[in-house]
């Protein structure tokens, strides 16, 4: 298993799909190695392009207010994207570019070993949900659902929701964002979630 910086490295200098001929920076993601939750975008931006960081625009002030919300931070969480660099124009990421990128994905999820996974958007969520065979018709018919994925030896709870750029288009999903963020910690906090989380991991939950 790789650690995340070895993954980091790799996602640096890949140049397996056509996305690194107009990259500046490839983001491979940052944050908590032991983290409990991680949250999994699309794609980065021109300024997440410019900075190498996931999530430094508009839309990553949103997520930093969310996390916010429920007592956290940047630094407890761990912040990726399904693709790691930056399509052209921030259009949507093509199915050769996913199938590229996405096993730099699956090896921090293995390195990880989140209690749950917040899917940002209908990429990523289209992307994690597609492994337990569920079929994303739209990101609002699985938003604010939990579903259980078995990884690895690890449990995971999947959480889709609305990518934080989609508010900033459509103010009236803001309250729906904060809403799905209550409900991840009311979640989280449950004795019941964290004594099944380690009984279903062999008594090996606690990671830190």
């Amino acid at each position: 298993m790789m650690i995340l910086e070895e993954i980091a490295k790799q996602v640096k200098e890949c140049t397996k799909c056509k996305l690194y001929l107009t990259r500046k920076n490839a983001v491979p993601g940052e944050g908590n190695p032991n983290a409990e939750i991680m949250l999994i975008g699309e794609a980065p931006g021109a300024n997440e392009d410019e900075e190498g960081r996931p999530f430094v625009g508009a839309a990553g002030k949103l997520l930093t207010e969310l996390l916010s919300s429920i007592g956290l931070s940047r630094k407890d969480v761990f912040i990726t994207n399904l693709v790691k660099c930056r399509p052209p124009s921030n259009r949507d990421p093509e199915e050769d570019e996913i199938l590229a990128c996405s096993p730099y994905l699956d090896e921090q999820i293995k390195a990880i070993k989140p209690k749950i996974i917040i899917t940002l958007g209908k990429h990523s969520t289209t992307y994690i949900l597609g492994k337990i065979g569920i079929k994303v018709k739209s990101i609002s018919s699985v938003r604010s659902k939990f579903f259980t994925w078995n990884y690895e030896g690890t449990t995971i709870s999947v959480f889709p929701t609305y990518h934080p750029a989609a508010a900033l288009y459509n103010p009236s999903l803001r309250d729906e964002l904060f809403s799905d963020f209550k409900k991840i910690s009311e979640r989280l906090n449950s004795k019941t979630f964290t004594l099944d989380y380690f009984l279903k991991n062999n008594g090996s939950g606690n990671k830190k």
